[in-house]
């Protein structure tokens, strides 16, 4: 339990207070003092700390009191620690730098019955310019004591007198919300987020604490942050907004966000990066090179040797990716050339080796990757995803699976490597064995979503086991709902099992989510079965714009004997 009462910071190895302009220091304090040093540092720090403690008490000389503690916490001694706390702050009631150590030493020995005051204390004694800050940083006090609601009843008390206040309910509101959140009680958080509101309808806090509510998967609290938006246009809360719909994958509706702030503030650089990368998803190649150019000509150029932005590196991918789409192998060569992060090594060399593979020189490509530097296990993981990578775009599917297989054979808990190796058994058609990976993931992390919804896929593709395919759909749509390719699944089940016309809605659901060509191959057929001939071929010839080569909609247009 004392190890944690080190969570301030080191103490000084020995006692650094400049001396005051009016000193107190005597020979016999001196004296005192250097005897306190020496006994610490001989391994009696029992001693030291007495002598310091009391020279502190003499001089009544607020650094000496802070260098007594230090010597107890460097110790692990917290009861000593405590004392000289105590009567630092009692020689100086005002002093926030003691009672933050008694707060702090209370907390960390788990003396909980003690902390309400100087909790108070820590918020009363700030500046009032400060104060909003200083309610925020209270969680940060408790992250290391387990009895969360204990904590969280203390700041409920602690802040009850700032909870009505015009500067400072906001604030308060939210901490206690965010605290409530952390303990699972969405709906007292939410309530926490609308109290703050109340008090202040412009405060950013309730706002940004709704937004870790929607990203927890509650409504409400995304229906206040859209009334927030509607009645204070803010940008740095819609660029939020929009970054947590994409985490959502919900990327149609974070486009349309950072659409209106490229539109009405077009200085503000981060939304053009957004836009340029989710429009290069959507194949809209030309929409996603002129976004990432303007927001390079934003960020504008950076001094030689410094280190980039990861804004920048993702644009120079970006436009890298763009011109090798377009078969331009030397400007997406140039792109990447300006990238410099010795970080980023991998996923420049990975982009050069993807363009070998294109050219028909996977020897290269994959000599390319293999010649990388490993400074850590993690290195070695990452070139070798890189490889199997390159082998299934080369359609080499074999050699990735022999590649992939050796790799979880040594480590059998990688859930990314093994569903990877799932995916090209899948390929290879060895079922079993595909279900097997896929299951063993399951098993290892029961919310890895993107294997329930591809074992479920498998078997709608089969059209065998329907009814275990759609559960296991259900399920992986329970871990991340709306997400397109998910719900295109259970589309896909729902036709296999004859129920077209819920298959159409569901379809035109993930569809309208996310136009990607392998949707438009299932909701092709869906509209073409029942007869709708030019909805279908609308579709389907978005899909081959979007996408000319994806293998499903390529093999759904020759099974069913489509010229587009």
């Amino acid at each position: 339990m004392v190890g944690a009462l080190l969570m301030f910071g080191t103490p000084q190895q020995v006692w650094a207070a400049e001396t005051p302009a009016n000193s107190r220091m005597d020979a016999p304090l001196f004296y005192q003092l250097l005897l306190g040093e020496i006994s610490f540092r001989e391994g009696d720090p029992g001693a030291g700390f007495s002598f310091v403690l009391d020279a502190a008490r003499r001089a009544n000389d607020a650094a000496l009191y802070k260098r007594a503690a230090d010597m107890a916490l460097q110790a692990r001694s917290g009861e000593p620690a405590l004392q000289a706390a105590k009567a630092w702050k009692q020689a100086f009631p005002n002093s926030r730098d003691a009672n933050r150590y008694v707060l702090q030493i209370l907390i960390g020995l788990n003396k909980l019955t003690e902390v309400l005051e100087p909790l108070k204390q820590e918020v009363n004694l700030s500046e009032a310019s400060e104060r909003a800050e200083v309610i925020n940083g209270l969680p940060r006090y408790f992250a290391r004591n387990n009895d969360k609601r204990a904590a969280l009843a203390l700041v409920e008390q602690a802040l009850q007198d700032h909870l009505k206040n015009s500067a400072t309910g906001a604030p308060a509101w939210t901490t206690i919300g965010r605290m409530r959140l952390s303990l699972g009680d969405t709906e007292g958080a939410l309530n926490s987020v609308k109290r703050g509101l109340a008090i202040n309808p412009k405060a950013n806090g309730p706002v940004l604490l709704a937004l870790a509510l929607m990203v927890g998967k509650e409504p409400q609290g995304e229906a206040v942050v859209k009334a927030q938006l509607q009645s204070h246009n803010n940008p740095e809360l819609r660029l939020e907004y929009a970054r947590v719909l994409i985490e959502a994958q919900r990327y149609a509706e974070a486009a349309e966000q950072v659409k209106r702030l490229t539109s009405e503030k077009p200085e503000f650089e981060q939304p053009w990066l957004i836009q340029g990368v989710l429009a290069l998803q959507d194949k809209k190649l030309d929409l996603a090179e002129s976004s990432l150019k303007r927001y390079l000509a934003l960020m504008g150029a950076k001094p030689e040797g410094e280190e980039q932005d990861r804004g920048l590196v993702q644009a120079y991918l970006s436009l890298a990716q763009i011109a090798e789409q377009r078969k331009d192998l030397n400007a997406a060569e140039m792109w990447l050339s300006k990238i410099s992060n010795p970080e980023d090594l991998l996923r420049t060399q990975s982009r050069r080796a993807a363009m070998l593979v294109q050219q028909g020189k996977l020897a290269e490509a994959r000599s390319l990757i293999q010649s990388l530097p490993e400074n850590s296990p993690e290195d070695a993981r990452n070139k070798l995803s890189a490889e199997a990578a390159l082998l299934r775009e080369a359609k080499r599917y074999q050699e990735a699976y022999d590649l992939l297989r050796d790799w979880t054979a040594l480590n059998p808990t990688d859930t990314d490597m093994l569903y990877d190796q799932a995916m090209v058994a899948d390929k290879l058609k060895l079922y079993e064995d595909m279900e097997r990976l896929l299951r063993e993931i399951m098993k290892i992390k029961p919310d890895f979503h993107h294997a329930y919804n591809a074992l479920g896929y498998a078997l709608a593709e089969r059209n065998i086991r329907l009814d275990e395919a759609r559960e296991l759909i259900e399920k992986a749509l329970s871990f991340a709902p709306g997400d397109p390719y998910i719900t295109d699944s259970l589309g896909w089940v729902e036709f296999r099992a004859g129920n077209k016309t819920a298959a159409e809605k569901i379809l035109q659901t993930a569809y309208k989510a996310k136009a990607d060509a392998e949707i438009a191959a299932h909701l092709g057929e869906v509209l073409w079965s029942l007869g709708k001939r030019e909805q279908a071929l609308k579709v389907w010839r978005e899909g081959v714009q979007t996408n000319p080569d994806n293998d499903t909609l390529q093999e759904t247009l020759k099974r069913l004997r489509v010229k587009l």
